[in-house]
């Protein structure tokens, strides 16, 4: 008899999987474009995973929200690296 292969669960903490999908890890391109803006990286987080979390009208809602603080912050002329809201 044939033994189907296991399985792991996929790593919720770690590496979940609306995070993973694709070539590129969506960490690996906030810490690399983002780094220092947290409302654009938060943005980017949400366009990331909105086709593979099941909310897609409700992550671009968030990205839009980030996206709109980010430039209010830029039209105050404050520092996105230090703004506090």
């Amino acid at each position: 008899m044939k033994k189907e292969p296991q399985t792991n669960p996929p790593d919720l903490v770690n590496h979940p999987p609306h995070y993973t999908n694709g070539a590129i890890e969506a960490i690996e391109v906030i810490m690399d474009q983002f780094h220092d803006d947290y409302s654009l990286a938060a943005a980017y987080k949400y366009i990331h995973r909105c086709r593979h979390k099941g909310k897609l009208v409700q992550d671009l809602k968030k990205a839009i929200w980030y996206l709109n603080l980010r430039i209010d912050i830029e039209e105050q002329g404050l520092d996105a690296t230090t703004a506090h809201w």
